[in-house]
């Protein structure tokens, strides 16, 4: 089961992406955002990245470390789009701190901090145990507006449940559920976690009060 959480867990966060962007993808792909050349190369680049997330822990659960390794570079390629894409979006669609709501705010932040995290992942590719650790972590970081638009489209209309609290649940959740594989595999919390979830509420703390 330990060898299978990082297949799980990529796959649950691709599963979120799907459905959260269920009507770009498949019930309404008429819609503006689909003929938006900022949009589009934008979802191409963050679904390579889950893509490839979920590839490479299939590859670790199989021992195939040199097909990882070869696909490793594809992954960099795959980030530094996200990061490009992501952030010429924010500079044309946000036009200053001010103008932002608390949750750009909090994705303006989270988008340097995946950058960051898959860099020092790559510079520590030959110590797995932090490699894993935050190439893992820097994709949770970024999740808010998959998040936001899985909880809607879950719901299949009907108010099942409050979104914000699903938010909340679900991100949190991950952030736990890597404290859990840590003990289990570690016995200890490992650094990059418990100061990553540390991280994250601070963000959250400057966003609010910024």
């Amino acid at each position: 089961m330990k060898k299978l959480y990082f297949l799980y867990a990529s796959g649950f966060i691709l599963a979120l992406s799907l459905i959260g962007f269920s009507d770009n993808l498949f019930t309404d792909v008429g819609q503006k955002s689909n003929s938006d050349p900022k949009f589009i190369i934008h979802g191409l680049f963050w679904f390579a990245w889950f893509i490839i997330l979920v590839v490479q822990a299939n590859f670790i659960r199989k021992n195939n470390y040199k097909a990882h390794k070869a696909l490793g570079m594809l992954g960099i390629v795959a980030a530094i789009g996200v990061t490009l894409s992501t952030l010429y979006i924010f500079i044309v669609i946000y036009k200053g701190w001010d103008a932002m709501p608390e949750f750009v705010k909090v994705s303006r932040f989270f988008l340097p901090t995946f950058s960051i995290m898959v860099l020092l992942g790559y510079l520590n590719r030959a110590t797995p145990v932090k490699h894993k650790r935050y190439m893992f972590l820097a994709t949770v970081f970024p999740l808010l507006p998959i998040l936001d638009r899985a909880s809607g489209r879950i719901q299949f209309g009907l108010d099942l449940f409050n979104q914000d609290l699903f938010i909340i649940i679900v991100w949190n959740s991950l952030f736990l559920s890597f404290f859990i594989y840590d003990w289990l595999t570690l016995r200890k919390i490992h650094p990059i976690t418990y100061l990553s979830f540390i991280w994250f509420y601070m963000v959250w703390t400057i966003s609010i009060l910024s």
